[in-house]
């Protein structure tokens, strides 16, 4: 072919383009308000940073030697592939559940216990378990950001549903309902709600399971906050819920504090039918991939049982972070707090006198605070900002005053 009819040598950008998979054609270009961050950080300057996120990192106080020596198990030099992982760790996670807070209706068969190393992959085996490509699983609004993320790379249509606050958080059924299509798999619950910190009523949890079984489709439930009720009432785990076919996320990241561990597990539970079926296919998910370590799941007991030493270090700031916001919040009147039942973070209400992002730039440019402001979990409005309640004491303080002197 002579140069004359030759194609057009195609542009380097759209040869890399074609590259890669539309499912990863994210935005990657940071935002304007993580541009901000980084300028503060490169300047120097010292900010309190009220999103604190990393429990490692926020000054807990872990029994070491227990964890490091949990680790050090001869039996791992041993090779046990075991899909559903290690039956010993499976046993050690239906025990949680026997003895902690929010314990289920009865005991919870092992078998039916897949080990994941997140709740993240637990997600991508249950979609993977659900949904043909485009097939649709229904999300809460606010709520989690990287549900986003793991929908794509699933190839998962995810469909918002919003929970709305009226004197606390509740599902909105009649706009679950109109989401509802033919394509429809799943409904995905966080149980209590991060950020929102609401859990699912037994009144909502009855009509959630009416829903499915009359549409055929599944609960995937993330527990991941569950031990973290702020009173008394503790709500009852979703792992022995029997009237729909139910998928239950939780582990070591928030139990214990340690997501460094990388440990987590799907509970499965329906009808016998249901279940057996859904095991047996996730079993050969699991299998395909054996992701989970063997010193961390022979490690299992040891770290499941740090809990009652992290979890009421956890409580106590908590505590103490939410009664200094509600003590600063008197004082003025252009900021609530909403209602929060559970979980690590608080929400306010905040005058809508800018955007959201505008508000937590200025609060980083101005005052050194940083805050996330509330659309990153996806809330329809502005008004809103999402502080975290393990962030240390004397830096939440300070932090909150700069806030509410800006605001």
């Amino acid at each position: 072919m002579d140069s004359c009819t030759s194609p057009a040598p195609r542009p380097l950008f759209a040869i890399i383009f074609i590259m890669f998979s539309r499912r990863t054609d994210w935005k990657l270009t940071p935002n304007r308000f993580t541009l901000a961050h980084q300028k503060v950080l490169r300047e120097g300057r010292e900010v309190l940073d009220l999103t604190v996120s990393n429990p490692t990192r926020a000054g807990f106080d872990y029994d070491e030697n227990a964890i490091l020596d949990a680790l050090r198990n001869p039996k791992s030099l041993d090779y046990d592939p075991q899909p559903k992982g290690l039956r010993c760790s499976r046993e050690t996670v239906a025990e949680y559940y026997k003895c902690g807070a929010g314990a289920p209706a009865r005991e919870i068969d092992p078998e039916n216990i897949v080990l994941t190393t997140s709740t993240s992959e637990g997600y991508s085996y249950v979609f993977r378990l659900l949904c043909n490509p485009e097939d649709e699983v229904l999300v809460p609004k606010p709520s989690y950001p990287l549900f986003d993320f793991l929908g794509d790379l699933q190839d998962v249509k995810l469909v918002p549903y919003p929970v709305i606050y009226d004197h606390g958080w509740q599902i909105d059924f009649p706009a679950l309902e109109q989401a509802l299509t033919a394509k429809t798999r799943a409904i995905v619950l966080l149980h209590p709600n991060d950020p929102t910190g609401a859990y699912v009523s037994p009144e909502e949890r009855a009509q959630l399971n009416q829903l499915c079984r009359e549409h055929e489709f599944s609960l995937i439930v993330d527990e991941v906050f569950l031990d973290y009720a702020h009173d008394a009432n503790q709500p009852r785990s979703f792992t022995t819920n029997d009237e729909a076919l139910t998928f239950t996320l939780s582990g070591l990241s928030k139990i214990s504090a340690l997501p460094q561990m990388k440990l987590a597990w799907i509970a499965v539970s329906g009808t016998q039918k249901e279940t057996t079926e859904a095991m047996h296919r996730l079993e050969i998910i699991a299998d395909t991939y054996l992701s989970v370590s063997a010193p961390v799941q022979l490690a299992a007991d040891v770290l499941l049982k740090q809990r009652d030493h992290i979890q009421a270090q956890l409580m106590r700031r908590i505590r103490t972070n939410v009664s200094e916001l509600d003590q600063q919040l008197a004082k003025q009147k252009s900021c609530t707090r909403l209602a929060l039942q559970g979980g690590w973070y608080a929400i306010l209400r905040v005058p809508v006198t800018r955007s959201d992002e505008d508000l937590a730039v200025e609060l980083l440019q101005k005052k050194s605070v940083l805050v996330h402001p509330g659309h990153f979990y996806d809330f329809p409005t502005d008004g809103y900002l999402v502080l975290s309640l393990i962030t240390p004491e004397s830096v939440f303080r300070e932090g909150i005053s700069r806030m509410l002197q800006a605001i």
